[in-house]
């Protein structure tokens, strides 16, 4: 056997979770659901009921967070935070969608310490939403600038692509 298909072997045999992290529009939800075995940008009960439809089709139980909308930011999407539990309660009740958590995105900001009101907000609305009897085990959370604040607020995902990627000039 020669050095790459060794590697090849290596790497069939790990379990790599695939995260959709960015805006999902409706028509793309069939896709969604056959290429991620997490979507953290659930944002509407009509997007809920497109991909519990697609993910009954492919016989899944599609793992999401809603995503909620803390900023005024006109590019951010997301649930209102007064819509949330109507949310929570309609996707819950989808047999096909496994509600895993919340996520958010605040603006950015200079200092990282600005975004972390936006953090603890989410964490409050979360703790709030369990006391109420719902499991959130996740919060999805803070980038490259701002994750060590989103981690110090309760995040147990955050996304740091820009910190792994970017390159410097």
């Amino acid at each position: 056997m020669c050095k790459r298909q060794r590697r090849k072997s290596q790497i069939s045999n790990t379990h790599i979770e695939w995260h959709l992290v960015g805006h999902l529009q409706k028509n793309k939800a069939k896709t969604a659901v056959q290429l991620f075995d997490l979507i953290h940008s659930l944002d509407s009960i009509e997007l809920a009921q497109e991909i519990n439809k697609h993910a009954e089709r492919a016989g899944k139980i599609q793992r999401v967070l809603i995503q909620v909308k803390l900023s005024e930011e006109e590019t951010n999407h997301g649930v209102a935070k007064e819509g949330l539990i109507t949310v929570m309660k309609a996707v819950t009740g989808m047999k096909n969608l496994k509600l895993e958590g919340l996520m958010t995105m605040p603006p950015f900001f200079d200092n990282p310490d600005m975004a972390r009101p936006f953090f603890r907000e989410l964490r409050e609305l979360r703790d709030n939403a369990e006391k109420s009897g719902y499991v959130l085990p996740e919060l999805s959370m803070g980038m490259t600038n701002d994750f060590e604040i989103a981690i110090q607020e309760g995040a147990t995902m955050v996304r740091i692509g820009t910190g792994i990627f970017a390159h410097s000039s």
